[in-house]
């Protein structure tokens, strides 16, 4: 049930930009030459035959150029990339954290520095909505 109101929620707002459930559905097209639509970026055009090729060719179109790196950790960076990203004085932020307890001080180092993984994303399941300053 709660998937047919989101059905119906994305056919609205496909109303609101003229389109109609047929936009997503494929169209025998005889005769007729090129894509039914065109999503151009500058100089690029790419061709859609429907509207369930858009979402991807916009993801691609955004990601073209782009090289897509994840380090675990800051060990794994090499000597330019942590530079850059962590020690150049003029792109970092130092925040100075204290705790009165020096008893739950340790305890947070611990879970959050050591070498358990699992009370880690524990903590990090249970806090994310929280965060207020987000460093990415």
């Amino acid at each position: 049930m709660h998937e047919v109101r989101s059905i119906n929620v994305g056919l609205l707002e496909l109303q609101k930009f003229g389109f109609g459930v047929e936009a997503l559905l494929p169209k025998d097209r005889t005769g007729m030459e090129g894509s039914r639509y065109n999503l151009r970026r500058g100089e690029t055009e790419v061709g859609l035959d429907d509207l369930r090729g858009l979402l991807p060719a916009v993801r691609e179109a955004g990601q073209r150029g782009l090289k897509v790196t994840r380090f675990k950790g800051l060990g794994e960076m090499n000597a330019e990339e942590l530079r850059e990203t962590t020690l150049d004085p003029e792109k970092r932020t130092l925040v100075q954290i204290s705790m009165e307890d020096v008893g739950a001080a340790d305890e947070m180092f611990r879970v959050l520095m050591g070498d358990k993984v699992e009370p880690r994303r524990e903590f990090i399941e249970k806090h994310a909505l929280e965060v207020k300053n987000l460093d990415v």
